[in-house]
């Protein structure tokens, strides 16, 4: 399982949004992320399977690469689809916990394109 100190999690946004956060240095999340309470994140393992699902088609979005270990308490793992553990924070992401924002464009069959360093944290 991950754990809030070591591996990164992964956090796809609207770049207004992020342009946002920028300005006030803290994330609040989505209108969705706002609704549910927290903020939704994923593992490298789950990140291509959450975009197809919450995210499919949109353009001009943004994927954050967050280190955890400053959130503290506030990042929960707790059960969501199929069972599996997702990452959610409760409260506002701190725009020094992210490691780096990048495009995440349509590729010509309407999925999300991912750089490679958020597939090379996926389980093979």
């Amino acid at each position: 399982m991950p754990t809030p100190k070591n591996d990164l999690i992964f956090h796809m946004c609207r770049e207004d949004e992020w342009a946002a956060a920028q300005v006030s240095g803290g994330y609040p999340g989505s209108s969705q992320d706002q609704a549910d309470g927290f903020i939704h994140f994923s593992t490298a393992g789950q990140i291509v399977e959450s975009a197809a699902k919450h995210r499919a088609g949109q353009a001009g979005l943004l994927v954050l690469t967050v280190d955890p270990a400053p959130l503290g308490d506030a990042l929960k793992y707790e059960p969501s689809r199929g069972g599996q553990l997702f990452p959610h924070l409760y409260g506002i992401l701190p725009v020094a916990a992210v490691r780096r924002a990048d495009p995440l464009p349509l590729g010509a069959d309407g999925r999300h394109v991912f750089p490679a360093h958020v597939l090379e944290g996926a389980p093979k």
